[in-house]
């Protein structure tokens, strides 16, 4: 029956994914990034430099307990664990082998837009953000899209945003990252994944049940240390690999415009493909213009909501710019560039899910190479699903109440289970699909309060 369902759903699905990544995500994220870039006179440059000196001019493991929200780095954190997860790794790879190197200048491109997009994400999350009588703070994208439209028409917008949000980060979203977690765990460890699913809720449950201040604490402690295992590793595959370095830099812009070398087909097809991957991943990677983020950020406690913009900005570059293209790099080094087993484009038997397996192990042998991407995948996916969870939490309670939040906690974990023992391309697509769905109520109010935006960016420094 099951087979029945998902052999009937999956071509619509992805039918309505091509669709919409290839004539609405990409002009959307390309125009509300461009129209912001300029708004704010590309306040992702002017101000880079000041974010950059917030996030690690004060840098440190243990922040502050608050009774209430989060330090501006915790929320950059929680942000930053949601944007570096699955997509990093096994997402950047399925860009590649699907749109060619060239997809990964495109997410470049993206991401570049996006960090003006994350800016005015932030900014309005704080602008609209509301706190309680007893300290509770909520915000994110439903406040900021009932500001921007009033009545009937706004709550329709908010409404349909939070289950959209709710179904593609909290249930399947979460599926995905558990997914990846099993899948290579068994394969790096030889444990059954469903003993790994078990052992993932457990330690999900506990930190879901200390709420945000140990959802924070963990964030905190658990990005910048995952993030430096898995640098060091892919540096170390570079340096082994440096030879091939310039010719991979190479094919990342040649085929960025020349996309039909290497994936087939006419120019407008490859070309189309080498785009809509790349927006396509790069959104399911740094989440800019999605309307995830804004949730973490609006807890943070900064003096101006301008302050906590420039961080943002940060998180799209240390996802896209570092993390994402050291897998990018690490990839077409070993597998493409000096004649490797993709050098001619993709080949039966190598799939998005063990790419960056294979281009580690070229380098740490087989065994070494299963492990270490296990191990950062692990970390990368983990962190993704405490955020994710938390931001479907925060919609669940804005369209039913805090009892509702119950049924939503014990429904995650259910999820997250399956996810580990279940591997279902349906999943990723329905994934994908209220991904990009959550963009248009999102955007829309982006465009609609840019005022707010552009007054908290003149009165930057």
């Amino acid at each position: 029956m099951f087979e029945s369902i998902e052999s009937t759903l999956y071509p619509i699905v992805c039918n309505i994914n091509t669709y919409l990544s290839n004539y609405i995500l990409v002009f959307l994220l390309l125009g509300v990034g461009l129209w912001y870039s300029i708004k704010t006179r590309f306040v992702q440059l002017r101000c880079f430099k000041e974010g950059w000196n917030s996030v690690f001019g004060n840098l440190s493991l243990r922040g502050k307990k608050h009774d209430s929200g989060m330090s501006s780095f915790q929320a950059l954190a929680t942000a930053i664990a949601a944007q570096v997860g699955t997509g990093n790794i096994v997402g950047a790879s399925g860009a590649i082998l699907t749109g060619g190197p060239g997809a990964i200048f495109w997410m470049w491109i993206i991401a570049f837009l996006g960090m003006a997009t994350i800016y005015a994400e932030a900014t309005l999350a704080q602008e609209t953000r509301i706190v309680e009588k007893d300290g509770n703070v909520k915000g994110g994208p439903v406040y900021y899209i009932t500001t921007a439209f009033k009545g009937g028409f706004g709550k329709f917008l908010a409404g349909f945003f939070a289950v959209a949000i709710t179904l593609a980060l909290g249930f399947f979203g979460c599926m995905v990252q558990s997914n990846s977690i099993g899948s290579t765990m068994q394969t790096a460890f030889g444990v059954p994944s469903w003993i790994v699913g078990i052992v993932l809720v457990a330690i999900c449950a506990f930190i879901f049940l200390g709420g945000v201040q140990r959802l924070a604490s963990v964030t905190e402690k658990v990005v910048p240390i995952m993030a430096a295992i898995f640098l060091l590793g892919g540096l170390i595959v570079l340096i082994v690999r440096i030879k091939y370095v310039p010719a991979t830099i190479g094919m990342i812009f040649k085929y960025a415009f020349q996309p039909q070398a290497i994936i087939g087909g006419g120019f407008g097809y490859a070309i189309k493909t080498a785009i809509s991957q790349g927006a396509k991943r790069g959104l399911f990677s740094n989440e800019a213009g999605m309307g995830s983020t804004p949730h973490a950020h609006a807890m943070a406690k900064v003096k101006h909501p301008h302050d906590q913009g420039v961080v943002a900005m940060v998180g799209v570059f240390i996802d896209t710019f570092v993390v994402l293209t050291m897998t990018a790099l690490v990839v077409i080094s070993t597998l493409y560039a000096g004649n490797g087993p993709l050098a001619h484009g993709a080949v039966e038997g190598i799939n998005k899910a063990d790419m960056a397996q294979l281009a580690f192990s070229s380098v740490f042998g087989s065994t070494g190479g299963s492990v270490f991407v296990a191990i950062c995948l692990f970390f990368f996916a983990f962190s993704t699903i405490l955020s994710w969870n938390f931001f479907g939490k925060l919609n669940v309670q804005y369209l039913f109440g805090k009892k509702a939040t119950v049924v939503y906690s014990v429904l995650g974990v259910v999820f997250i289970f399956l996810g580990s023992c279940l591997s279902n391309d349906l999943v990723w697509e329905l994934s994908d699909l209220f991904n990009q769905l959550m963009v248009i109520p999102n955007a829309l109010a982006l465009l609609a309060l840019s005022a707010l935006v552009v007054r908290a960016a003149k009165g930057s420094k």
